[in-house]
């Protein structure tokens, strides 16, 4: 298995994740090795939560996987870039198609992002 540095960040890395048909950029995300080793594996992303510290496969509630068509990886070997498709147009569990919804305009948060699912109604909240 390809060995990535998990040392610097308490055995985590950053995931980046870009739609691999159009280069938008979803989301970003951490990693631990088993998470690392799941996606070799399986061919679904998957990361590890740092808020529920476990793993998680991307969709495994919504419906909105995310198959790894490409993964890349930088120079030091701590971060990764996964080049997804992006199933059930959403990446974001806020609903939106990517996390990177809003944008800084004269000082404030706009949002700029489609909403293509209502996460109350997916996630039961």
């Amino acid at each position: 298995m390809i060995t990535l540095d998990f040392k610097k960040i308490n055995g985590l890395v950053p995931a980046i994740v870009q739609d691999y048909e159009t280069g938008e950029v979803l989301m970003l995300a951490y990693m631990n090795q088993d998470a690392w080793a799941k996606t070799l594996a399986t061919g679904k992303a998957t990361y590890f939560s740092r808020s529920r510290k476990k793993l998680w496969i991307k969709g495994e509630t919504s419906g909105n996987i995310q198959i790894v068509k490409e993964i890349l990886v930088d120079c030091d070997k701590d971060t990764v870039l996964l080049k997804v498709e992006q199933t059930g147009k959403a990446a974001c569990h806020t609903g939106h198609r990517s996390c990177f919804y809003r944008k800084v305009e004269n000082g404030s948060l706009i949002n700029v992002g489609k909403l293509i699912f209502n996460p109350e109604e997916v996630y039961k909240k």
